[in-house]
């Protein structure tokens, strides 16, 4: 299917950065297919109810990690369904974005069984086919930030694909049953910084979802060369990047795991004082 793109005007990288810090959902874009429909009052539609509320119901869940997949009724009437939160929002503010996206999507796509809806802090997908752990590129929605980047932008452009890069890397290294979710910020001027984001629905493999943000990452130069942000969303992944701060670091610091705290040994019996031994820290900027 054809990269949809779409120019998004910033009109106050201050309103916007304020709105994602007070986690509001932020509808973006959503893509109804018309190539498979059902009726109303149908089984179909009985198992699309249900999937919905069990996916509303499951968004707080704090062992879910901000995703849940699922699958009701039996074939030709089953339905198979999905949230993906953003790995920096609350549970609360997750069963918010998950809520409001399951209604608007019988709203927006009252017949449609395979349906895509992205908010900001959430993404809900629904389908008469099973498509778990299955990486899918399309449809694909490009959003594009309408600033340039006037200083500097070819190094701008180079700065965006290594930290894109490497962002990517920070996720695809998480351990087993982590987040497939990483953030990086890093300086370009005086003036601003970079920050970046990638993200993975948990239940693709390490390579797969490697493979679809590299080649999100890979479309950037021929659609958002020398822009000051961007974002490409996969149904299976996506990423972005802005010149302003748009996830919530705090969460993202309360979510990296605590250093290994020190061996604490026994005394040697001796009389002798000995210098107690040093404990090094590193710690890892996201």
């Amino acid at each position: 299917m054809k990269s949809l793109i779409f120019f998004v005007a910033l009109l106050s990288l201050l309103t916007l950065a304020t709105i994602t810090q007070s986690q509001d959902p932020s509808f973006l874009y959503d893509v109804c297919s018309n190539e498979t429909t059902y009726t109303s009052n149908s089984t179909y539609q009985a198992n699309l109810n249900l999937l919905l509320s069990s996916l509303v119901s499951n968004a707080t869940r704090s062992n879910l990690n901000g995703f849940y997949n699922s699958s009701v009724g039996l074939d030709p009437d089953d339905v198979h369904g999905l949230f993906l939160c953003r790995g920096d929002v609350s549970k609360n503010a997750c069963q918010n974005c998950v809520a409001l996206a399951a209604e608007l999507a019988t709203q927006r796509c009252p017949v449609e069984k395979v349906v895509v809806l992205w908010y900001d802090l959430c993404l809900l997908r629904y389908s008469n086919r099973a498509f778990f752990s299955t990486m899918d590129r399309e449809p694909e929605v490009t959003l594009i930030n309408t600033q340039n980047i006037a200083s500097e932008p070819e190094r701008f452009n180079r700065l965006v694909a290594t930290t894109m890069n490497d962002t990517v890397t920070l996720a695809t290294s998480a351990k087993s049953g982590a987040k497939k979710f990483a953030v990086k910020e890093v300086y370009f001027n005086e003036f601003r910084n970079l920050y970046s984001l990638v993200q993975c629905t948990p239940d693709l493999s390490t390579s797969d979802c490697n493979r679809c943000l590299r080649i999100a990452i890979s479309t950037l130069p021929s659609c958002c060369s020398q822009r000051a942000g961007a974002r490409v969303l996969y149904p299976s992944c996506n990423i972005r990047y802005e010149t302003y701060e748009f996830y919530s670091t705090t969460a993202v610091a309360l979510e990296s795991p605590p250093p290994t705290p020190p061996v604490i040994r026994a005394p040697l019996p001796s009389p002798v004082s000995k210098p107690k031994g040093k404990v090094g820290l590193i710690f890892l900027s996201f």
